[in-house]
């Protein structure tokens, strides 16, 4: 009988030493490096109450941060915030307007005009009881949720594919004229969340890269001297490219410009080393206006809270 215990007792040492070797054996040396990613809801005091994109087009870093002919923008990108390992996702432009968006590059035909119903930052908005709109240079008119007309390009108009927007007659109405933009800076009737379209002639595509810059500082200029906009906590906006050249396929996209600017974002800082694409802007966008839950790819997006004050 004591033979039998011991032996059990002698197997029963071994296997848990076996057991702790095997656990031992499955926890890494070191803790994998989290620092690319934070999971943590922006706090209050690092939201806005109005965040705003525009989506220039097809060009690459190199051939807008220090170009002569867009000094407006450079000077924006000198004063504010720049993010020098930025990436667009793919080729051609409308998966970039989806990944930013949607978290999804969703398709790569430009020709795409089906219902988008995955999760999406209009849904987001709204859950959170957030209000949003999009500006759209050459909107035939309040709600147009069609195709191309006239120099009106859908698929440069992100918001007007979700189900959430074409399904539901009350967000059509989200869909505005640039025009309005004006009208509600002068109005102190600002959304939270605003994707501001340019037309082709004035996005960098069909235009000079001069012309664009023109467009940026007259329409742009207004809203960050708004006081809605340009007070501690009152708006952040975000310039950015869809794509580079076709040829420059870096990260799926290519390197491409992004500045942010307004009174929260942080100064006079040595740029980023961290690599960013468009799913971190979907994410920081919806941070910025306190939404907690991120469509798609933003859910582990690399956040890009660095660029805000007090971070």
């Amino acid at each position: 009988m004591f033979t039998r215990l011991s032996a059990l007792l002698t197997l029963t040492v071994m296997l848990l030493i076996f057991g702790a070797a095997t656990v031992s054996a499955q926890v890494p040396a070191e803790p994998p490096d989290s620092s690319a990613t934070d999971f943590s809801v922006l706090s209050p005091e690092l939201q806005v109450k109005h965040v705003f994109i525009i989506v220039e087009e097809n060009h690459s870093y190199s051939e807008i941060i220090g170009n002569p002919n867009m000094p407006y923008l450079n000077s924006l990108a000198k004063t504010y915030a720049i993010a020098p390992r930025y990436y667009a996702n793919t080729h051609p432009s409308i998966g970039n307007y989806f990944m930013l968006t949607t978290g999804q590059i969703i398709t790569n035909d430009n020709n795409y005009t089906q219902t988008v119903t995955v999760d999406n930052v209009v849904r987001e908005l709204l859950a959170a009881g957030k209000t949003w709109k999009e500006y759209s240079e050459a909107l035939p008119y309040q709600g147009y949720d069609g195709g191309n007309t006239g120099e009106y390009l859908e698929l440069i108009n992100p918001l007007s594919y979700m189900s959430d927007v074409r399904y539901d007659p009350v967000q059509r109405m989200n869909l505005v004229p640039f025009t309005q933009f004006a009208i509600d800076i002068a109005n102190h009737a600002l959304p939270n969340y605003g994707f501001i379209v340019p037309t082709l002639r004035h996005d960098g595509h069909d235009g000079t890269l001069a012309e664009a810059d023109y467009w940026l500082r007259t329409n742009v200029g207004p809203l960050l001297a708004s006081p809605d906009f340009n007070m501690p906590g009152g708006g952040l906006l975000i310039i950015t490219f869809d794509e580079s050249e076709d040829s420059d396929k870096q990260f799926g996209g290519g390197h491409v410009a992004w500045v942010a600017i307004g009174p929260n974002v942080t100064r006079g800082r040595a740029p980023s080393l961290r690599l960013y694409q468009h799913e971190s802007t979907c994410r920081f966008m919806l941070e910025l206006t306190g939404v907690t839950v991120f469509p798609g790819a933003a859910a582990t997006a690399p956040d890009m809270t660095e660029f805000l004050l007090g971070h």
